[in-house]
This record gives structure tokens, sequence and C-alpha cells, in this order.
């Protein structure tokens, strides 16, 4: 499994130049949310690839002038914005991904469940309208909390009879970047080849990096393997508090939206073993949700590659966050059947 995850290690540069076993398929991709923290960094990434052929932007307001601004870079993507209810059917429309980071960010003090409220709301409205507008694309979804609004997108899936759970994703791609990136500054393995599996989801200790399978193969204390444990799961708050009100962590989302994101456009062009771990509708757990390392194909989850052999310390924090995890599910499945 980690042999393949290596792979997606370099979705990010292949994304951007382009990758195909024949002649690239050049996909619309709508981002919803476009002109906020993480959207604008998120379109500028996606603006280089030149397996995108049109970006559309969406927002409540201010996307107009987004996307004049990234229409003047040198790369092939044509970019429309769009604003408000009226357009948002035209945005999706004969879209093969829509990348959902609409929403609150956090601002300090603030748990993910207290952006439930706002948030909720808003990613239950553009999973509507993108499931009537393009029901076969990609939905890749930022808008946090995570744990609760994929199943919320599920529900209206399912109520409107265009599910296919190939084809929903929970982007939880920042924690697996996370991990990478503090495995590699502890142990001084290179950070490019640096890959850990996250599994679980996406908040807090339903984060559960899987240390004993980082590739290359490195020897944790069980000091270093607690201690690096709580700072993947914290990680997001770090950067909340680092930046004092200024905002949470949009740039390194950003880059995670964009890696996931060619990642599913390499596979969709036919290249082998793309793997990304994402939070889905699952059955590696007894958890309706659950985040794993999948290998991505044309048509999205092409097989599921479950979460391998745990060691005790990850067993014990598997069974830890179902309570969380498990009660966060079933909010998100309530808000959208209320």
């Amino acid at each position: 499994m980690a042999n393949l995850m290596r792979r997606a290690a370099t979705s990010l540069a292949q994304g951007v130049r382009g990758f195909s076993v024949s002649a690239p398929r050049h996909a619309k991709v709508s981002v919803l949310g476009a002109a906020g923290g993480i959207g604008q960094p998120l379109s500028l990434l996606l603006k280089q690839s030149t397996l995108i052929s049109e970006l559309a932007l969406y927002d409540v307001a201010n996307t107009v002038g987004v996307a004049a601004d990234l229409s003047h870079i040198e790369s092939a993507a044509q970019v429309k914005g769009y604003v408000g209810d009226s357009q948002l059917e035209e945005c999706l429309t004969g879209s093969k991904i829509v990348i959902i980071p609409a929403g609150v960010p956090r601002k300090p003090g603030m748990t993910r469940d207290d952006l439930f409220n706002i948030n909720a709301g808003i990613a239950m409205a553009l999973a509507d309208a993108a499931s009537k507008a393009c029901p076969d694309a990609m939905l890749c979804i930022i808008s946090n909390p995570v744990n609760s609004t994929v199943p919320i997108a599920s529900e209206v899936y399912k109520k409107n009879g265009v599910f296919d759970p190939r084809k929903l994703f929970g982007v939880t791609t920042l924690d697996v970047v996370r991990a990478n990136t503090f495995i590699s500054e502890l142990k001084g393995t290179p950070v490019t080849q640096t890959q850990c599996p996250v599994i679980g989801g996406h908040a807090g200790i339903t984060i559960l990096p899987l240390l004993s399978q980082v590739e290359p193969s490195c020897t944790f204390t069980d000091e270093e393997r607690a201690a690096l444990t709580v700072r993947i799961q914290n990680a997001g708050t770090e950067v909340v508090e680092a930046k004092a009100g200024g905002g949470s962590a949009t740039l390194s989302m950003a880059y995670a939206g964009a890696r996931f994101a060619f990642a599913l456009l390499q596979a969709m062009n036919g290249a082998k073993n793309i793997v990304e771990c994402s939070y889905v509708e699952s059955d590696v757990t007894d958890l309706q949700f659950f985040s794993t390392p999948l290998l991505l194909g044309p048509n999205g989850i092409e097989q599921n590659l479950g979460m391998g052999t745990l060691i005790d310390f990850e067993q014990e924090a598997l069974e830890a966050m179902k309570p969380e995890l498990s009660g966060s599910i079933a909010k998100g499945i309530k808000f959208a059947n209320q």
C-alpha cells in the first residue's frame, strides 16, 4: 500500500504539467467558494493544469474579479466567474470535478462543531445544485466539518436518485501532507519521498496517522509516536493560533485540494496506481464513512485499499475515535433529513 501511496507525492507536479497514457481528456472543473481564503489559492493552482480546459469559479461575491485576475495567467484553462444563486447552475453544467471549499473559516477558540450550523447549510445547498446540474461529476468536499458535510452530501444525492459512492470524496489530503512533512522534519527522511497513510476522519482524534506504515520505514519511540500523532491531529489549531485571528489553514489546504484534484484528473485520464486517502462511504469499519487509501480510476474509486495491519497504539486510537466520528456522521445525516 505504501509503495502505491508514493505515487501520490508526484500528483501535484504531474497534474500541473498534465499526464495521460493517451491523448488527455480536458475537463471542466468547478470551484464553489472560489473567492475565499482557500478558493483563491486553490483556483490559482488549478489554473496551471494542462488537464483542465475550463475553470468555473463560483461564490456569492467577488468571483468575477478573481476570474479576471486568473485569466491573465499564461495557461490553457479558460476561466469564468459566476456570482449568486442565479448563475450556479451554469457554473456547474458540464463539470467533471466539483470542489467545494465554501463556508466560514475556523477562528481562535472555535471547534469544527462550531462551524456546523453555518457550513452544513452551505454544503447541503451546493451539493443539491451539483446533484442536479452535473450528477456524474466527482464531488470533492473541503467545507468543514468534513466528518458531517460528506454524509450531508451523500444524503442529498440519495434523495435526488443520483448517488454514486465512487464519486463522493471528503478531502483529507491535508492530514497526509502534514504527516509527511512532520515525519520528515523529525526523522530526516526526504520529504518528497515520505509517505504516511492517514485514516479515520478529518478532525481531532478522528485523524489517525498510521506511523507504523510510513515509507521509508521509520522507528518511533512510544513518546515520539504519541506526540507526533497529537501534533498531526491538532495541526489545524496550530495554524489558527499562529494566525491570531487572521484566518485558518488556507494555503496548505489549497495545496492539498489541488493535489487531490490532480490525482483524480490523472486517474480519469487513464493513469494507473493513483492512490490518495479520502473520507468516503466505506465498509472497512462499522462506521458508514471512513478515510483510507483509495485506488482511483476513470470512474472515481476503483478499490478501497483498507487500513492494513495496525499496531496496538493505532488499534486503541481507532476504537477511541469511533464514538466521536459516529456522532459526527449521525449529525450530518440528521441535518440532511430534517
